[in-house]
């Protein structure tokens, strides 16, 4: 660890961490002592030294901080406890996963022998080919996948399979890498080899998104099998991709922006008070509930306003919050000039012409990107028809919301001028999964629209929670629209895109690089072009 740093380098190291990895976890010799995720923290000068404070429901650390180091994803801390003179470290570590690779390696090996015993077990009529899961870098697959092929004269099956180890956003990435792996072996197989399909193998009683993608990928192109793998007793459970049932999704109503902005009218004025009025329209007001309201620049929430009880807890009081998650902090008296301060750093940092280098800027992109859409979502029109001509007085922030929590990924729903349902999901960076999240997105649109609706009235669910007032929304299923920088989408997105069935339209809509400043679209592609 590095000699005494200041106040001002060792906060800005512990920020631009923070923002970076908003889900990193503390760690005291070894052990997780908080989430960042939900504790809270502060970053305090006393006499250019630094303290830090952290807390949560369950317990409080305070701790002078000499200095930082950081390592790949982790942020060493060297502190000192109050009274003590021997410094201790302290660690925030990126992925809450703090299995050592060595261990990991471990667990994977011994899954390859158990995955084998259980393709013998169950297709004794089949060999299997050699099974690995080593990193191919060039090809995208990475050592989660257990990757292999069974053949039967000049029949053969793809196989891809991930142990129950893994994480859940890791499972649900398999139908990706087998769509890859299936489409790498039958360039392999040079025609010697019949590739009838993909068999998936995932962990018992974690398939349910996986089930659901499977039911959209074209039936001509390829057999689709999915399994559940019982590890304890090494038995192969096969799904029913038909055996859906009700998706994981939940449709709230459309709270009233206006009587929103009326309740809250005099604690906004509290607030804009402590912006410069030059970057008031700059400011977006997101409503979240009808009681509550989150004010927001360029997509990143920096004050909330919510109804609470009074002391006397038989009225309703505004309360102004500033920052959020573990930098929340109440507006007070005694909290204003601080939060002044925050507010005046926030808006003259976060700007398009602001430094790539610098913290505030980088944060939330996909948030910056969903908001200049919400604002302004005409640019991604082509003029060409109704097509995808888009109604900019309807933009909706994701609508259904995924019960499972955040993926990750933003989403917006409109419409086009044809009457039909736009389903937009936005990626400011690369992402293997783009293709299959933005169908996870579709589906959900899909089953709440055209599963509902009122053949008598042509109402269906959405305009019944207050969505789309005074439109009649056409019949068929939505379109899906891929809307990402162009140099930021992964080569697999459109592999992947191509085994959807037509019954999904999809548009990859490839952005300007420089977005924030230019909303342009460059890359532009449809379903049917590339059918």
């Amino acid at each position: 660890m590095q000699t005494e740093q200041s106040f001002q380098q060792i906060s800005a190291h512990i920020e631009s961490f923070l923002a970076e990895h908003p889900r990193a976890v503390l760690l005291d010799e070894s052990k997780v002592i908080f989430d960042l995720a939900t504790a809270k923290y502060s970053l305090q000068e006393h006499g250019n030294r630094c303290t830090l404070q952290v807390w949560s429901e369950d317990c409080n650390l305070t701790r002078r901080v000499l200095a930082v180091d950081q390592r790949k994803d982790v942020l060493k801390l060297s502190t000192l406890r109050f009274g003590q003179s021997r410094p201790q470290t302290l660690q925030l570590v990126a992925q809450p996963n703090r299995r050592t690779p060595r261990a990991r390696e471990g667990i994977r090996k011994r899954y390859l022998a158990l995955l084998e015993r259980v393709l013998h077990r169950a297709f004794p009529e089949w060999k299997v080919g050699a099974l690995r899961s080593a990193m191919d870098l060039e090809r995208s697959f990475g050592p989660a996948y257990a990757r292999g092929v069974l053949t039967k004269g000049q029949q053969a099956w793809a196989v891809v399979a991930v142990n129950a180890s893994e994480s859940q956003a890791t499972v649900d990435g398999v139908l990706t890498i087998g769509i890859l792996w299936l489409q790498l072996c039958r360039e392999r197989g040079e025609g010697k080899r019949l590739f009838q399909g993909l068999k998936l193998i995932v962990p018992k009683g974690m398939v349910l998104v996986t089930l659901s993608r499977l039911g959209w990928l074209r039936a001509d192109a390829a057999r689709w099998k999915l399994y559940e793998l019982d590890e304890q007793i090494e038995e192969l459970i096969e799904r029913d991709a038909a055996d859906v049932g009700n998706l994981a999704t939940k449709l709230l109503h459309a709270p009233d922006p206006a009587l929103a902005r009326e309740r809250f009218r005099a604690a906004l004025r509290q607030v804009y008070a402590l912006i410069p009025e030059s970057q008031h329209e700059q400011v977006e007001q997101r409503v979240r509930s009808t009681s509550e309201i989150g004010l927001l620049l360029h997509g990143l929430e920096f004050a909330r306003i919510r109804q609470a009880a009074a002391n006397s807890g038989f009225s309703l009081i505004s309360e102004i919050t500033f920052g959020t998650g573990a930098n929340e902090t109440p507006l007070s008296p005694a909290t204003k000039p601080m939060l002044q301060e925050m507010v005046s750093e926030l808006f003259s940092r976060r700007q398009a012409h602001g430094s790539s280098r610098d913290p505030l800027f980088r944060m939330a992109p996909e948030a910056w990107l969903e908001s200049a859409l919400r604002k302004n979502i005409g640019p991604l029109t082509d003029g060409q028809g109704t097509f995808s001509q888009f109604n900019a007085e309807y933009v909706y922030a994701q609508v259904p919301a995924f019960q499972a929590g955040d993926r990750g990924m933003l989403d917006l729903l409109t419409i086009t001028h044809d009457g039909r349902l736009a389903v937009l999901e936005l990626k400011a960076g690369e992402d293997l999964h783009f293709a299959l999240q933005g169908l996870d997105y579709w589906m959900r649109v899909r089953w709440h629209h055209t599963q509902t609706i009122d053949p008598a009235t042509g109402l269906g669910t959405f305009q019944r929670h207050g969505y789309f007032p005074g439109l009649r929304l056409s019949a068929e299923p939505p379109r899906l629209f891929l809307v990402a920088p162009s140099l930021h989408i992964h080569p697999a997105t459109e592999q992947v895109l191509r085994y959807f069935k037509p019954e999904v339209e999809w548009t990859l809509l490839g952005l300007h690089e420089n977005w924030r400043r230019t909303m342009k679209v460059i890359v532009r592609k449809r379903s049917k072009e590339c059918a």
